[in-house]
């Protein structure tokens, strides 16, 4: 490991992870029961919560997935993307950093 020197090399060191939030977008072909499989496989939602998230994209437009660190959020933001792609619904998933 790297030696720190320096006040401003240790409060880099320590500085809390920038923090994003996943949030899922609505469309007309998605089904719900894949955003309910999406929510609990890969933001590890129960099945009750997924169902809240999933019902607030259906009645809002969107639904916050969680708040991540920056690099978790792209992360699931990706695999919930593939894994749509994979089965053929065009899944709407964005990032947007907290400020």
């Amino acid at each position: 490991m790297a030696q720190i020197n320096t006040q401003a090399e240790i409060e880099l060191f320590l500085q809390e992870p920038k923090m994003s939030k996943v949030i899922l977008l609505n469309d007309d072909y998605t089904t719900m029961e894949f955003v309910i499989k999406i929510l609990m496989d890969v933001f590890e939602k129960s099945y009750n919560e997924a169902t809240e998230v999933m019902l607030s994209v259906h009645k809002n437009g969107s639904g916050m997935c969680g708040v991540y660190p920056y690099d978790i959020a792209e992360f699931k933001a990706k695999i919930a993307k593939q894994r749509a792609q994979k089965n053929g619904f065009p899944l709407k998933i964005i990032t947007q950093d907290l400020n």
